[in-house]
């Protein structure tokens, strides 16, 4: 049965992978949230979670969509607080996006589906992972992370780093930095860096597309939660390797030949318990869209191997 069939939704114009792009009327402590995703292709559903930062969007996966929706039903959400879904001023912290995530998956699938996670995404289905009736059929994770980027550079200051949440809130102060902190140079400087692995692949159309998403209103809430560490699913480290021993449904883990070693040491821990696959390719922190068609060669025939 189809995702259109499951959870009838007003279609709306697409501006991420492509396909059918619908709305999911979700409520947060009373507060109504518009959640929008989007549904391409036909078969056994994938569903695909992009990764949290200051440009979040379901068009990060667009590459990998497109090629999975040749065999496959894909479904790409933008999470709260990022990409095309409502970006109220909330306090986003990790029970949301727990509740979130359990609720969006009981609604749109009617059975255990194969999950896609890139970054920090990797930690919510994983938590799900623990249920005892797991939603997911097969995990796969793309350069998984669970500390925010501040905390991983510059140590566990939790304080300091609350007190910046509150600052970024301000009405006109905190506006203002996110601004400077969303200028195009920075965010081609931020890919160059840590994202992307080849800075020939850092166009002038992507970093203006990635721009264009930090614009909208209420853009700095979420994406500073994440940035200062405010988003990680776990408190450490032993906790984030907990998730994986043992394991309820087989997981594959995608690692970037680039990735940076902070963000890499738990990978490199978790790829050796057992019913955990690896797979490397070139990239970094955002090789499921840089490097989108090696992904698909190295994870097709995995699926493909287990659905049947």
């Amino acid at each position: 049965m189809s995702v259109s069939q499951l959870f009838g939704s007003r279609s709306l114009v697409s501006l991420g992978i492509g396909g059918t792009v619908r709305e999911y009327h979700w409520v947060w402590k009373s507060k109504p949230v518009t959640v929008i995703y989007e549904v391409l292709g036909e078969g056994t559903p994938v569903l695909l979670l992009p990764a949290f930062s200051s440009v979040s969007s379901r068009t990060e996966m667009r590459g990998l969509a497109q090629q999975l929706a040749h065999q496959f039903q894909v479904v790409a959400v933008d999470w709260p607080g990022f990409g095309q879904s409502d970006r109220r001023a909330f306090n986003y912290q990790p029970a949301l996006y727990h509740a979130f995530l359990r609720d969006f998956v009981r609604s749109v699938f009617s059975e255990p589906v194969v999950a896609i996670a890139a970054g920090h995404a990797a930690g919510y289905v994983m938590r799900l992972a623990q249920q005892q009736s797991s939603p997911w059929s097969y995990i796969i994770l793309t350069d998984p992370t669970w500390r925010g980027p501040l905390p991983t550079a510059m140590g566990e200051h939790r304080g300091v780093y609350k007190l910046l949440r509150q600052i970024v809130g301000l009405p006109l102060l905190g506006q203002f930095l996110y601004f400077l902190n969303t200028l195009p140079w920075f965010l081609r400087w931020m890919y160059g860096r840590h994202v992307y692995a080849n800075r020939k692949n850092i166009s002038r159309p992507l970093i203006a597309q990635k721009w264009r998403i930090t614009q909208k209103w209420g853009a700095r809430f979420a994406p500073v939660a994440f940035v200062t560490g405010g988003l990680d699913p776990v408190r450490n480290r032993m906790e984030f390797i907990d998730y994986f021993q043992p394991l309820t449904v087989p997981v594959l883990i995608v690692i970037g030949e680039q990735t940076p070693p902070k963000s890499r040491e738990e990978m490199e821990v978790v790829v050796h318990f057992s019913g955990v696959q690896v797979y490397r390719i070139p990239g970094s922190l955002g090789l499921h869209e840089e490097y989108s068609t090696e992904l698909v060669d190295g994870i097709l025939p995995v699926l493909n191997k287990f659905l049947s």
